[in-house]
């Protein structure tokens, strides 16, 4: 116990920067947005897909409960996966040492402080890592347990974590496979009785969970298009090289990015047919080792058999910006490190016990002070981004995410930061829109345009004809504008903001009627907002319904009564409904609300003039 506790203590350290860091990217669609925080949220979570990010209906349950333990709190959500991270280590060295392995104790060291685990730990979004982890370490014990006592209460519970594993995310699919292969580790052969049909509905469930998530991820999420145009023989050559990258970082753990370059994979080029043929050889090389031990070939199955989800195979949404992830190797990283601790356990048996835990000591000290390095990224947004721009100067999605927070901020530079990602890559859609907003926002309507139309029609940027009615009305354009707020109307028929500019930009044009029924629909829409009832007004006294227009000056005035401008409107469309006391009182009321102002005086004289004479004016 106290070695577990050790373990715990040091994981604890070595993330201790990630106490004081916030959401980065990601983070806020992964914590409990408003719509979901009730009890039918909930139920929303595990029916309705979109509902969520990712279908993985286990984690965002537990984000649920969380969200009402500490709510928005960054701290709560760094606490729970540091503490994930420390039980999934403590969980390794419990199978580790149920299976006999030399080095149990530095594998689930190194596991627990090596830091490519850090992108896992310290970005909230990825409790998906520890959490399902946690579960697939849970089950794989518990299906040992089974083994040998073949009860079925071991199995229903190794089942259940199981299951529970996947809901939290579908990597965790492989385990049946890992099992088998283990079960090979350890006797040499396989049973199809004793090994292979308990395992069977595993892998069912687990591949029917995988082929839905790969659904979800390409028509929820994107993932398709021309970013995943490869042949199968690009695929190939991508997954080889993603496998050398990912055990390259595990053994020499430099130059950790959040955003790693995006490979260009050429069929074509001799050097990509290296990384395959590497393979190949290392692969027979395991093969005919495995006559005299079997535990390399088994760590190298594991590795490659977990990482396969995220290979090149199928399309994973992030491709579109890097073909790796130090978070794609969380769980398939155990293949590299337990056969290299237990070689390493092995290698040094022969030195004296001080020799053999300084070794050990001092490469689990460099490891500590790595990942303590590498969670300080992860720091706050700005620094999270502006140290992989460091690293990466091509990562154009970091660019744009950093003007993004920027912007939100309201820090200078977040158009720059726009422009960098679109010299990199000028057909990014979401960086011309940001860029058009920001343009908007600046007053520099003509080039807001510009940018606008290029973002114009595209599925992820449906607010695009929204802000471009905007940037047409400030030129006076009003056609256009009412043309993209129309447009915005039938993407989003309850968006008060688009009719109210549609109402707008048709008044502009003298078309007075159609922009009533406009101006109508957006303050049915947005009944706090005083800014629709009083364009209706205005629309409607044009037309000559100066009762209706009456009315609604009202109601807009009970909204925001210092308006003085819609209160000398009233006071007008009052005269010509013969209402001259009233026009009196209003003006009177216009004006002391803005002493002084010349049109206020002008229409109260009027009014004066008017009651005194006892005459009402001609419409």
């Amino acid at each position: 116990m106290a070695g577990m506790a050790l373990i715990i203590l040091a994981t604890v350290a070595a993330y201790a920067p990630v106490f004081h860091a916030g959401f980065i990217w990601n983070d806020p669609d992964y914590v409990t947005a408003p719509t979901l925080q009730s009890w039918s949220g909930l139920w929303r979570i595990w029916t309705q897909l979109g509902a969520t990010e990712q279908y993985y209906p286990f984690l965002h349950s537990a984000f649920w409960v969380e969200h009402r333990i500490w709510g928005d709190s960054p701290l709560g959500y760094h606490l729970l996966n540091v503490a994930l991270h420390a039980a999934s280590a403590v969980l390794l060295l419990v199978l580790l040492r149920r299976l006999a392995v030399p080095g149990a104790w530095l594998a689930a060291f190194v596991f627990a402080l090596h830091p490519v685990c850090v992108e896992s730990v310290a970005w909230v979004s990825e409790e998906k890592n520890t959490l399902s982890t946690v579960f697939y370490l849970a089950a794989a014990i518990a299906y040992l347990r089974f083994i040998d006592l073949r009860r079925r209460d071991r199995y229903a519970l190794a089942a259940l974590l199981f299951v529970l594993a996947v809901l939290s995310k579908t990597v965790t699919a492989t385990l049946p496979a890992a099992l088998l292969v283990l079960a090979w580790w350890r006797t040499g052969r396989l049973s199809w009785r004793r090994d292979a049909v308990p395992l069977l509905p595993w892998f069912a469930f687990g591949a029917v969970a995988g082929l839905f998530s790969g659904w979800v991820e390409r028509h929820y999420i994107g993932a398709e298009g021309s970013a995943f145009d490869l042949g199968g023989l690009q695929r190939l050559l991508l997954a080889s090289r993603a496998v050398w990258f990912y055990a390259g970082k595990l053994v020499w753990p430099a130059d950790l990015i959040f955003f790693y370059p995006r490979w260009t994979i050429s069929s074509d080029s001799l050097a990509a047919y290296g990384y395959l043929i590497g393979v190949l050889a290392l692969l027979a090389g395991l093969v005919a080792l495995a006559r005299r031990n079997r535990a390399p070939l088994a760590g190298a199955l594991f590795f490659a058999g977990t990482l396969f989800p995220t290979l090149g195979f199928f399309n994973v949404y992030a491709f579109v910006f890097s073909y790796v992830a130090d978070h794609w190797q969380y769980l398939a990283c155990l293949g590299v490190i337990v056969p290299l601790c237990a070689g390493f356990a092995w290698a040094t048996r022969s030195l004296p016990r001080p020799a053999q835990l300084g070794a050990a000591a001092a490469l689990l000290a460099v490891l500590a002070g790595l990942t303590w390095r590498q969670a300080g990224m992860y720091n706050d947004m700005e620094t999270f981004y502006r140290t992989t721009i460091a690293k990466n100067p091509g990562a154009w999605m970091a660019y744009n995410n950093l003007g993004t927070y920027l912007d939100e901020h309201k820090l200078p530079g977040a158009m720059d930061q726009y422009k960098a990602a679109l010299r990199i890559r000028p057909d990014y859609i979401p960086a011309q829109f940001n860029l058009g907003v920001a343009l908007l926002d600046s007053g520099r309507f003509e080039e807001a345009v510009g940018h606008l139309r290029k973002a114009a029609g595209t599925r992820h940027r449906d607010n695009v004809h929204l802000y471009l009615g905007e940037a047409l009305a400030d030129l006076h354009r009003y056609a256009e504008a009412a043309s993209e707020y129309s447009l915005h109307t039938q993407l989003e028929p309850d968006n008060g903001a688009a009719w109210l500019g549609l109402g707008n930009a048709l008044a502009s044009q003298g078309t007075l009627r159609e922009a009533a029924a406009a101006l109508a629909t957006a303050a049915r829409l947005m009944p706090q907002n005083p800014e629709p009832v009083f364009g209706l007004g205005d629309a409607l006294a044009q037309l000559g319904r100066y009762p209706e227009a009456a009315a609604a000056y009202r109601r807009g005035l009970a909204l925001a009564p210092d308006r003085a401008e819609a209160r000398n409107n009233l006071g007008n469309v009052l005269i010509l409904s013969g209402q001259v006391g009233a026009a009196v009182t209003e003006f009177r009321e216009a004006l002391r609300r803005r002493p002084g102002d010349p049109a206020i005086q002008k229409s109260l004289q009027w009014a004066l003039e008017l009651q005194t004479q006892g005459g009402v004016p001609q419409p």
